[in-house]
Protein backbone atom coordinates (compact mmCIF):
# COMPACT_ATOMS: atom_id res chain seq x y z
CA UNK A 1 0.00 0.00 0.00
CA UNK A 2 1.46 2.97 -0.97
CA UNK A 3 1.86 5.99 1.31
CA UNK A 4 0.22 9.60 1.48
CA UNK A 5 2.85 12.16 -0.46
CA UNK A 6 4.07 13.77 2.37
CA UNK A 7 5.01 10.85 3.41
CA UNK A 8 7.31 9.39 0.86
CA UNK A 9 11.00 8.05 0.48
CA UNK A 10 12.99 11.94 -0.82
CA UNK A 11 16.47 11.10 -1.74
CA UNK A 12 17.50 11.76 1.02
CA UNK A 13 15.74 9.45 3.25
CA UNK A 14 16.66 6.79 0.81
CA UNK A 15 20.12 7.65 1.11
CA UNK A 16 19.73 7.88 4.89
CA UNK A 17 18.93 4.43 5.15
CA UNK A 18 21.09 2.73 2.70
CA UNK A 19 24.04 4.12 4.38
CA UNK A 20 23.76 2.29 7.19
CA UNK A 21 23.21 -1.25 5.74
CA UNK A 22 25.54 -3.10 4.61
CA UNK A 23 25.95 -4.02 0.61
CA UNK A 24 23.25 -7.11 0.14
CA UNK A 25 20.66 -5.09 2.74
CA UNK A 26 20.78 -2.08 0.42
CA UNK A 27 19.99 -4.30 -2.43
CA UNK A 28 16.87 -5.35 -0.95
CA UNK A 29 15.73 -1.99 -0.16
CA UNK A 30 16.21 -0.48 -3.16
CA UNK A 31 14.36 -3.20 -4.53
CA UNK A 32 11.70 -2.38 -1.89
CA UNK A 33 11.22 1.40 -3.01
CA UNK A 34 11.80 1.11 -6.57
CA UNK A 35 9.92 3.29 -8.25
CA UNK A 36 9.84 5.79 -5.66
CA UNK A 37 8.22 9.10 -5.83
CA UNK A 38 10.98 12.23 -4.62
CA UNK A 39 9.23 15.05 -3.29
CA UNK A 40 9.46 18.08 -6.04
CA UNK A 41 11.38 21.21 -4.96
CA UNK A 42 8.96 24.10 -5.64
CA UNK A 43 10.11 26.62 -7.83
CA UNK A 44 12.71 29.33 -6.88
CA UNK A 45 11.09 32.40 -8.97
CA UNK A 46 6.97 32.16 -9.39
CA UNK A 47 3.93 34.38 -7.84
CA UNK A 48 4.70 33.69 -4.28
CA UNK A 49 4.58 36.49 -1.61
CA UNK A 50 7.86 37.20 -0.28
CA UNK A 51 8.20 37.61 4.17
CA UNK A 52 10.10 39.44 6.38
CA UNK A 53 13.02 37.21 8.22
CA UNK A 54 11.71 37.40 11.74
CA UNK A 55 14.10 37.47 14.71
CA UNK A 56 14.89 33.88 16.62
CA UNK A 57 15.44 34.82 20.69
CA UNK A 58 16.99 31.74 22.48
CA UNK A 59 14.38 29.98 24.72
CA UNK A 60 11.19 30.39 22.22
CA UNK A 61 10.08 28.09 20.83
CA UNK A 62 7.02 26.95 17.88
CA UNK A 63 4.46 24.21 18.30
CA UNK A 64 2.47 22.63 14.85
CA UNK A 65 0.79 18.81 14.23
CA UNK A 66 1.25 17.31 11.07
CA UNK A 67 -0.47 14.52 9.87
CA UNK A 68 1.56 11.05 9.81
CA UNK A 69 0.44 7.27 9.00
CA UNK A 70 1.60 4.09 10.91
CA UNK A 71 1.16 0.49 11.48
CA UNK A 72 0.07 -0.48 14.96
CA UNK A 73 -0.01 -4.42 15.55
CA UNK A 74 -0.44 -4.50 11.68
CA UNK A 75 -3.58 -2.25 11.62
CA UNK A 76 -2.44 1.24 9.19
CA UNK A 77 -3.40 3.98 11.20
CA UNK A 78 -4.22 7.98 10.43
CA UNK A 79 -2.35 9.64 13.05
CA UNK A 80 -0.74 13.10 13.72
CA UNK A 81 2.77 13.74 14.89
CA UNK A 82 3.20 16.61 17.25
CA UNK A 83 6.08 19.14 16.72
CA UNK A 84 8.37 21.49 19.05
CA UNK A 85 10.99 23.33 17.47
CA UNK A 86 13.11 26.05 18.91
CA UNK A 87 14.03 28.31 15.80
CA UNK A 88 17.45 29.93 17.47
CA UNK A 89 18.88 26.68 17.49
CA UNK A 90 16.72 24.80 15.12
CA UNK A 91 16.57 21.93 17.98
CA UNK A 92 13.38 19.63 17.48
CA UNK A 93 11.11 17.38 19.41
CA UNK A 94 8.58 15.16 17.96
CA UNK A 95 5.73 12.91 19.50
CA UNK A 96 3.49 10.30 17.49
CA UNK A 97 -0.46 10.64 18.53
CA UNK A 98 -3.27 8.98 17.39
CA UNK A 99 -5.22 12.29 17.00
CA UNK A 100 -5.08 16.01 16.86
CA UNK A 101 -7.39 16.17 20.00
CA UNK A 102 -6.66 18.40 23.51
CA UNK A 103 -6.06 15.20 25.12
CA UNK A 104 -2.84 14.57 22.42
CA UNK A 105 -1.66 17.84 22.37
CA UNK A 106 -1.37 18.16 25.99
CA UNK A 107 0.18 14.74 26.69
CA UNK A 108 2.31 15.31 23.38
CA UNK A 109 3.83 18.49 24.87
CA UNK A 110 4.45 17.09 28.90
CA UNK A 111 6.23 14.37 27.53
CA UNK A 112 8.37 17.08 25.67
CA UNK A 113 8.59 18.74 28.25
CA UNK A 114 9.79 16.12 30.35
CA UNK A 115 12.03 14.66 27.74
CA UNK A 116 13.75 18.20 27.83
CA UNK A 117 13.81 18.75 31.91
CA UNK A 118 12.46 22.44 31.11
CA UNK A 119 10.08 24.37 29.49
CA UNK A 120 10.50 27.00 26.95
CA UNK A 121 9.68 30.42 28.11
CA UNK A 122 7.17 31.75 25.36
CA UNK A 123 5.66 29.05 22.81
CA UNK A 124 4.30 30.47 19.40
CA UNK A 125 0.87 27.77 18.29
CA UNK A 126 -1.61 28.34 15.53
CA UNK A 127 -5.44 29.02 16.04
CA UNK A 128 -6.51 24.91 16.57
CA UNK A 129 -10.00 24.78 17.80
CA UNK A 130 -8.50 22.59 21.12
CA UNK A 131 -6.72 26.25 22.00
CA UNK A 132 -8.54 28.78 20.45
CA UNK A 133 -12.50 28.80 21.00
CA UNK A 134 -12.79 32.52 19.32
CA UNK A 135 -10.76 35.70 17.16
CA UNK A 136 -11.75 38.67 18.51
CA UNK A 137 -10.77 42.27 17.22
CA UNK A 138 -7.66 43.53 17.76
CA UNK A 139 -5.43 40.29 17.69
CA UNK A 140 -6.88 38.97 20.95
CA UNK A 141 -8.50 35.79 21.30
CA UNK A 142 -10.74 34.10 23.71
CA UNK A 143 -8.96 30.65 25.25
CA UNK A 144 -10.19 27.07 26.38
CA UNK A 145 -10.05 26.90 30.50
CA UNK A 146 -8.09 23.72 29.97
CA UNK A 147 -5.43 25.39 27.91
CA UNK A 148 -5.40 28.68 29.70
CA UNK A 149 -4.62 26.12 33.41
CA UNK A 150 -1.97 24.26 31.04
CA UNK A 151 -0.03 27.35 30.75
CA UNK A 152 -0.54 28.67 33.55
CA UNK A 153 0.75 24.85 35.53
CA UNK A 154 3.85 25.48 33.15
CA UNK A 155 4.40 28.76 33.24
CA UNK A 156 5.44 29.62 29.24
CA UNK A 157 3.91 32.57 27.60
CA UNK A 158 1.48 31.72 24.54
CA UNK A 159 1.59 33.49 21.72
CA UNK A 160 -0.71 33.07 18.42
CA UNK A 161 -0.11 33.39 14.87
CA UNK A 162 -2.14 35.54 12.36
CA UNK A 163 -5.19 33.83 10.70
CA UNK A 164 -3.47 31.88 7.21
CA UNK A 165 -0.01 33.22 8.19
CA UNK A 166 1.98 29.84 8.84
CA UNK A 167 5.24 31.92 7.93
CA UNK A 168 5.41 33.49 11.75
CA UNK A 169 6.07 29.63 12.60
CA UNK A 170 7.92 29.05 9.84
CA UNK A 171 11.02 27.28 11.68
CA UNK A 172 8.60 24.50 13.35
CA UNK A 173 6.17 24.43 9.40
CA UNK A 174 9.77 23.39 8.53
CA UNK A 175 10.27 20.93 11.28
CA UNK A 176 7.00 19.32 10.59
CA UNK A 177 8.22 18.10 6.64
CA UNK A 178 11.49 17.16 8.31
CA UNK A 179 10.26 14.71 11.00
CA UNK A 180 8.27 13.24 8.78
CA UNK A 181 10.63 12.62 6.36
CA UNK A 182 13.56 12.01 8.27
CA UNK A 183 12.29 9.94 11.55
CA UNK A 184 8.45 8.77 10.04
CA UNK A 185 9.43 7.35 6.98
CA UNK A 186 8.70 4.19 5.73
CA UNK A 187 5.80 4.59 7.82
CA UNK A 188 6.09 3.27 11.75
CA UNK A 189 5.32 -0.69 12.57
CA UNK A 190 5.00 -0.74 16.24
CA UNK A 191 3.29 -2.28 19.02
CA UNK A 192 3.57 -0.14 21.61
CA UNK A 193 3.14 3.63 21.30
CA UNK A 194 4.59 5.16 24.45
CA UNK A 195 7.34 2.95 23.60
CA UNK A 196 8.16 4.22 20.24
CA UNK A 197 7.55 7.81 21.62
CA UNK A 198 10.13 7.43 23.79
CA UNK A 199 12.98 6.55 21.06
CA UNK A 200 11.59 9.12 18.75
CA UNK A 201 13.05 12.04 21.36
CA UNK A 202 16.29 10.00 21.59
CA UNK A 203 16.21 9.90 17.55
CA UNK A 204 16.02 13.91 17.91
CA UNK A 205 18.45 14.05 20.41
CA UNK A 206 20.63 12.05 17.99
CA UNK A 207 20.18 14.40 14.97
CA UNK A 208 21.05 17.80 16.89
CA UNK A 209 24.76 16.62 16.39
CA UNK A 210 24.52 17.79 13.01
CA UNK A 211 25.77 21.65 11.62
CA UNK A 212 23.32 24.06 11.55
CA UNK A 213 22.08 24.85 8.16
CA UNK A 214 23.27 28.83 8.26
CA UNK A 215 25.41 29.42 11.39
CA UNK A 216 27.84 26.49 11.20
CA UNK A 217 27.69 24.83 14.40
CA UNK A 218 26.47 21.93 15.65
CA UNK A 219 22.83 22.40 16.70
CA UNK A 220 23.13 20.49 20.05
CA UNK A 221 26.03 23.04 20.47
CA UNK A 222 23.58 25.56 19.94
CA UNK A 223 20.34 24.64 21.95
CA UNK A 224 22.79 25.10 25.22
CA UNK A 225 21.83 28.29 24.74
CA UNK A 226 18.46 27.98 24.15
CA UNK A 227 18.51 25.80 27.24
CA UNK A 228 19.61 28.62 29.55
CA UNK A 229 16.72 30.63 28.82
CA UNK A 230 14.30 27.52 29.33
CA UNK A 231 11.93 27.49 32.38
CA UNK A 232 12.19 25.07 35.45
CA UNK A 233 9.99 21.85 35.34
CA UNK A 234 6.97 21.78 37.60
CA UNK A 235 7.64 19.80 40.77
CA UNK A 236 3.92 18.23 39.93
CA UNK A 237 2.86 17.14 36.64
CA UNK A 238 -0.50 18.62 35.80
CA UNK A 239 -3.62 15.79 35.09
CA UNK A 240 -4.49 16.39 31.56
CA UNK A 241 -7.38 14.00 30.97
CA UNK A 242 -10.70 14.88 30.39
CA UNK A 243 -13.41 14.18 32.54
CA UNK A 244 -17.47 13.90 31.10
CA UNK A 245 -20.32 12.35 32.50
CA UNK A 246 -22.56 10.34 30.12
CA UNK A 247 -25.65 8.33 30.13
CA UNK A 248 -25.63 4.32 29.81
CA UNK A 249 -28.34 2.76 27.58
CA UNK A 250 -30.37 -0.43 29.24
CA UNK A 251 -26.94 -2.83 28.38
CA UNK A 252 -24.26 -0.56 30.69
CA UNK A 253 -23.18 0.98 27.26
CA UNK A 254 -22.44 4.69 26.49
CA UNK A 255 -21.53 6.61 23.24
CA UNK A 256 -18.58 9.57 22.02
CA UNK A 257 -18.12 11.20 18.95
CA UNK A 258 -21.44 11.96 18.21
CA UNK A 259 -22.94 8.26 18.97
CA UNK A 260 -19.88 7.08 16.27
CA UNK A 261 -18.05 5.13 19.63
CA UNK A 262 -19.26 2.16 21.25
CA UNK A 263 -17.83 1.84 24.88
CA UNK A 264 -18.92 -1.01 27.58
CA UNK A 265 -19.45 -0.01 31.61
CA UNK A 266 -21.25 -3.07 33.00
CA UNK A 267 -24.84 -3.91 33.72
CA UNK A 268 -24.96 -2.90 37.01
CA UNK A 269 -24.63 0.74 35.97
CA UNK A 270 -27.18 0.82 33.38
CA UNK A 271 -29.60 3.30 32.61
CA UNK A 272 -27.46 5.71 34.68
CA UNK A 273 -24.96 8.47 34.66
CA UNK A 274 -21.64 7.57 34.93
CA UNK A 275 -18.60 9.63 34.70
CA UNK A 276 -15.83 9.29 32.42
CA UNK A 277 -11.98 9.95 32.51
CA UNK A 278 -10.74 10.71 28.83
CA UNK A 279 -7.08 10.31 27.82
CA UNK A 280 -5.30 10.98 24.74
CA UNK A 281 -5.25 6.90 24.35
CA UNK A 282 -7.89 5.64 26.80
CA UNK A 283 -11.10 5.89 27.96
CA UNK A 284 -12.16 4.91 31.78
CA UNK A 285 -15.13 4.57 33.02
CA UNK A 286 -15.32 5.49 36.79
CA UNK A 287 -18.02 4.46 39.76
CA UNK A 288 -19.41 6.94 42.10
CA UNK A 289 -16.27 6.41 44.08
CA UNK A 290 -13.92 7.45 40.96
CA UNK A 291 -12.59 3.99 40.88
CA UNK A 292 -11.73 2.35 37.31
CA UNK A 293 -14.78 -0.01 36.75
CA UNK A 294 -13.16 -1.08 33.06
CA UNK A 295 -10.40 0.44 30.84
CA UNK A 296 -10.36 0.97 26.59
CA UNK A 297 -8.02 1.76 24.31
CA UNK A 298 -9.71 5.23 22.89
CA UNK A 299 -11.20 4.61 19.22
CA UNK A 300 -10.36 6.57 16.78
CA UNK A 301 -11.92 7.26 13.25
CA UNK A 302 -15.17 8.97 11.48
CA UNK A 303 -16.77 5.87 11.55
CA UNK A 304 -18.65 3.12 14.09
CA UNK A 305 -17.00 1.31 16.26
CA UNK A 306 -17.29 -0.73 19.49
CA UNK A 307 -15.15 -1.29 22.29
CA UNK A 308 -17.12 -4.23 24.45
CA UNK A 309 -15.05 -5.36 27.67
CA UNK A 310 -16.83 -8.46 28.91
CA UNK A 311 -15.12 -9.57 32.52
CA UNK A 312 -17.79 -6.59 34.50
CA UNK A 313 -20.74 -8.79 32.56
CA UNK A 314 -19.91 -12.25 34.13
CA UNK A 315 -21.63 -11.61 37.56
CA UNK A 316 -24.68 -11.03 34.99
CA UNK A 317 -23.81 -14.03 32.93
CA UNK A 318 -23.89 -16.01 36.26
CA UNK A 319 -27.33 -15.25 36.61
CA UNK A 320 -28.18 -16.29 33.14
CA UNK A 321 -25.43 -18.88 32.36
CA UNK A 322 -27.02 -20.16 28.90
CA UNK A 323 -26.15 -16.68 27.69
CA UNK A 324 -22.92 -17.28 27.23
CA UNK A 325 -23.24 -18.96 23.93
CA UNK A 326 -24.48 -15.18 22.68
CA UNK A 327 -21.91 -12.94 24.01
CA UNK A 328 -18.35 -12.18 23.15
CA UNK A 329 -16.92 -14.19 25.50
CA UNK A 330 -18.13 -17.19 23.84
CA UNK A 331 -15.76 -16.20 21.00
CA UNK A 332 -12.91 -16.58 22.83
CA UNK A 333 -13.32 -19.51 24.41
CA UNK A 334 -11.03 -22.42 22.98
CA UNK A 335 -13.22 -25.09 20.20
CA UNK A 336 -13.30 -27.76 22.87
CA UNK A 337 -14.87 -25.83 25.61
CA UNK A 338 -17.57 -24.63 22.70
CA UNK A 339 -18.35 -27.87 21.82
CA UNK A 340 -18.69 -29.33 25.24
CA UNK A 341 -21.15 -26.25 26.09
CA UNK A 342 -23.10 -26.99 22.72
CA UNK A 343 -23.60 -30.11 23.72
CA UNK A 344 -25.22 -29.20 27.31
CA UNK A 345 -27.15 -26.30 26.19
CA UNK A 346 -30.60 -25.77 25.09
CA UNK A 347 -31.49 -22.99 22.77
CA UNK A 348 -32.90 -19.84 24.96
CA UNK A 349 -34.84 -16.37 23.99
CA UNK A 350 -31.51 -13.97 24.00
CA UNK A 351 -34.06 -11.24 24.51
CA UNK A 352 -35.53 -12.56 28.04
CA UNK A 353 -32.15 -12.51 29.87
CA UNK A 354 -31.82 -8.63 30.05
CA UNK A 355 -28.47 -9.33 29.12
CA UNK A 356 -28.01 -8.42 25.23
CA UNK A 357 -29.86 -6.42 23.00
CA UNK A 358 -32.22 -7.90 20.33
Amino acid sequence: MEAKKKQRHTAKRVYDRLFVLNTRERLIVLIELLPVTLLRKKQIFGKNKGFLPLEHIPGEAQLDFGEAEYFENGTLRSGHHLNLSFPYSNQGFTQLLPGENQECLFEGMIAIFEHMGMVPRKIWFDNASTIVTKILKKDDRLLTDSFLRFAEHYGFQYVFCNPNRGNEKGNVENKVGYHRRNLLVPRPRLSNLADFNAELLQKCDEDAKRIHYRKNVQIDELYEVDKARLLPLPTVPLNVSRYVTVKTNAYGRFYLEKGLHEYSVSPKFASSKVLVEITANEVIPLDENQREITRHKRLYGGHKQQSMDWLPYLTQLSRYPRALKYTGIYQMLPHQCKRTLKAVQRPIAVKSSGLLPP
